[in-house]
């Protein structure tokens, strides 16, 4: 995520050098792009990684989320410009055929290989949380392994629900004889009244039990398997609820029943 200013001194991020193959732009400040994938750059959906703008010393790196599919051609990733930010005022130049440094690694622990065996797979995003679940949905494996996909995203504005179209055509007409899952799609949008059929915040509609209600399905421990990725007050709230209904992250190893993204 973008922060006003310099990041702090980091060691040399080890990188190779991509061109930007598209930009969408969902509002004016919210943005999407493709770059190309290097040869030898592998992943798992839910991973991380950064991306540099600028030439030079003055290169300022940033992690973003991957949003592509692991066998794309191509990296996609998605962005809000924050006023001030460093890298926020680099990716206002962003232009086809410019070009981005990525990390020649992929981070994080957002990932459903972190989660115990279970029946449903809730992702709980808000804003540009969305991205690593978009690369989750993009696997086909997710949909072998489960039985109901609950995707929730809560924005500000309706404009901001990026790849709206896309989700609710999910799972592509190719993948429909193998894929077991059911999706449950339940956006959110928070600052224009009507917009959407659920309104308030994610851990409000948890806690009372709306969000089960509208995906139609009911959160156990024994079944139910969440990940969550968003701002930092989503995530610490949610971690805490659910803790309190025993729920754990992966420990030493362990697989456990929800999991988070730590690179905020």
């Amino acid at each position: 995520m973008d922060s006003p200013g310099p990041a702090p001194a980091r060691p040399a991020v080890k990188a190779t050098e991509e061109s930007v193959l598209a930009i969408r732009h969902w509002t004016p400040t919210l943005l999407s792009f493709r770059c190309t994938r290097p040869a030898a750059f592998r992943f798992t959906p839910g991973h991380y990684t950064r991306l540099g703008l600028g030439a030079g010393d003055a290169r300022v790196w940033r992690p973003y989320s991957l949003t592509s599919a692991p066998g794309d051609d191509f990296l996609e990733f998605i962005a809000v410009r924050v006023p001030g930010g460093a890298f926020s005022e680099r990716l206002r130049e962003l232009t086809i055929g410019g070009a981005l440094g990525v990390d020649k690694a992929a981070y994080g622990f957002l990932t459903v290989n972190q989660l115990a065996p279970g029946k449903d797979l809730w992702m709980l995003s808000s804003g540009t949380g969305l991205g690593p679940f978009m690369s989750i949905l993009r696997d086909p494996t997710v949909w072998r392994n489960f039985e109901r996909l609950i995707l929730v995203h809560s924005v500000r504005h309706a404009a901001e629900l990026a790849w709206r179209d896309e989700i609710e055509a999910l799972p592509p007409r190719a993948w429909q004889a193998e894929a077991k899952a059911q999706l449950r799609y339940l956006p959110i949008v928070t600052r224009e009244p009507g917009a959407t059929i659920l309104s308030d915040r994610i851990p409000l509609l948890l806690a009372d039990g709306r969000l089960e209600a509208a995906a139609g399905t009911p959160i156990s421990l024994a079944d139910s398997r969440l990940m969550v990725c968003g701002n930092p007050e989503l995530a610490r709230s949610l971690r805490d609820y659910l803790g309190t209904r025993g729920y754990t992250t992966n420990r030493r190893g362990v697989p456990g029943q929800m999991a988070f993204e730590k690179y905020w």
